[in-house]
């Protein structure tokens, strides 16, 4: 833990109002239980301290819970999931503004695999069920499509998509006239060391020969996508957002942006940020990935630029001191090291995150905001 005590232990706290903004951790919590875990855990050491609650997404898992706090009911679908068996998925229709919001993680997520990520798994994982969730809001009439893009155990390029929509050409004719978003949580490229297959397919269970084969597959379909688009898509930042889908939307006409910022822009976490002394956020695996592009990345600038401090929760911390500074993060504490193990810390997630948060606001002392500026 990362977290120091300041002011002394008899003195009254300073009441805070306090944001809290965590994106969801893994598969242990959603963003909604994490939140509620954190400020129900501050509150027993500070209880004088006020709370704006608002639950975050980077376009990855929760992508559409989080929107459906200010949208309203979801629609309910079953379309292709990852590998052989159908899976139920939730979408958004602002019919206000004829907005489709769309989340791929719940169609061909990791955690609709049904089992342990393996070699096989990467290979055999495909995105055909998020081409039939666009199907599913061309066909409820709506005019723009915001593609929450993350967390996939698929690294297909994006085949699975096109071939749902009858092809790459079709596809895109399909969806002229219409306004498409890819919002992603990250901004690599298709290809290369720091594209789809090599960064994030050992996250999918792939190993070193799984890579080579993904990287060469995805090669394939980069000079299709390429063609298609009349420009390097492939290059392009956020293309390797889910193994790729994000280089099948630009090629279809997409633009991209950060999923992050989709969300933050319809929670009104902009003024949530003006009106508060401190931030905590969290997410389950706190690492390099997390600044760039993610929750905690844009909630670290956003809470730079408006010289607020921004404290962080992670299931566990990979990420070294000086990258943490930089990116303006001036605490973090892990739930691991304070359940003792990850074991518990996943297991028993909801309490572990309760204490950590009741331990860390108490050890704030009265005057945090300044120690922290």
């Amino acid at each position: 833990m990362m977290i120091a005590p300041a002011g002394t232990a008899d003195a009254p706290a300073t009441p805070l109002r306090v944001l809290i903004a965590p994106d969801s951790f893994g598969d242990s919590l959603t963003a909604e239980q994490a939140a509620a875990a954190i400020a129900t855990g501050w509150y027993r050491s500070r209880p004088r301290d006020r709370f704006t609650i608002a639950p975050q997404s980077d376009g990855g898992p929760g992508f559409v819970a989080v929107l459906a706090r200010t949208i309203g009911a979801p629609r309910r679908i079953r379309v292709q999931g990852p590998l052989d068996t159908e899976v139920e998925a939730e979408w958004l229709l602002d019919d206000a503004t004829a907005t489709a919001y769309l989340e791929s993680a719940q169609v061909c997520g990791l955690a609709a695999l049904g089992r342990t990520p393996s070699p096989e798994t990467a290979l055999g994982a495909g995105s055909g069920g998020v081409g039939q969730l666009i199907e599913a809001a061309l066909a409820a009439g709506a005019r723009r499509i915001v593609v929450g893009l993350g967390g996939s155990a698929s690294t297909d390029g994006g085949r699975g998509l096109l071939e749902a929509l009858g092809g790459p050409a079709t596809g895109r004719a399909r969806l002229a006239g219409v306004e498409v978003i890819a919002a992603t949580d990250v901004d690599h490229p298709l290809l290369g060391p720091w594209g789809a297959a090599r960064v994030f397919g050992p996250q999918k269970g792939a190993d070193p020969a799984t890579v080579t084969l993904l990287e060469h597959r995805l090669g394939a379909i980069a000079a299709e996508l390429d063609a298609l688009a009349g420009r390097m898509v492939s290059a392009e930042a956020g293309a390797g957002a889910a193994g790729g889908i994000g280089a099948a939307l630009l090629a279809l006409g997409a633009r991209r942006e950060s999923g992050a910022a989709v969300i933050a822009e319809r929670t009104g976490l902009a003024a949530a940020l003006a009106a508060a002394d401190l931030v905590v956020t969290g997410e389950g695996r706190l690492d390099a990935q997390s600044l760039r592009g993610k929750v905690v990345g844009a909630l670290a600038g956003a809470a730079r630029a408006r010289s607020l401090p921004l404290l962080v929760f992670a299931g566990q911390v990979d990420v070294g001191a000086a990258a943490l500074q930089a990116s303006g993060i001036r605490a973090v504490a892990a739930i691991a090291d304070y359940a003792g193990s990850v074991q518990l810390a996943i297991a028993d997630a909801v309490n572990q995150l309760m204490g950590l948060a009741t331990t860390a606001a108490a050890q704030l002392g009265n005057n945090p905001v300044n120690r922290y500026r």
